[in-house]
């Protein structure tokens, strides 16, 4: 499991992930921050609906896709965190409008 080097650091940014209130440390990641706060599942697959959670966290992979503030297929990996993102699970792949 991830966890922080220095837990007694203040938080400063909070998320909300999928309701949930997720505290997070500015110059964190999305990724970086989720995994911090124990949420390994990012996304699904399209196909077979496998979860997947951050591998590469340096924009490689393309597993921690995820939906941030309504914009799907963002990398939470490169994406720096921001006060009151609101952050949700990408099921499959999005629709094309």
């Amino acid at each position: 499991m991830f966890q922080r080097l220095d837990p007694g650091t203040a938080t400063a940014v909070r998320l909300d992930f999928e309701g949930q209130s997720v505290a997070a440390e500015p110059g964190d990641t999305v990724a970086a921050a989720l995994l911090a706060a124990g949420i390994g599942r990012f996304r699904e697959t399209p196909v077979a609906g496998s979860p997947r959670a951050p591998y590469c966290m340096m924009g490689i992979c393309f597993d921690c896709l995820i939906e941030i503030d309504g914009v799907p297929n963002r990398q939470a990996c490169m994406v720096p965190v921001a006060d009151g993102m609101k952050i949700r699970r990408q099921h499959g792949a999005r629709e094309v409008a």
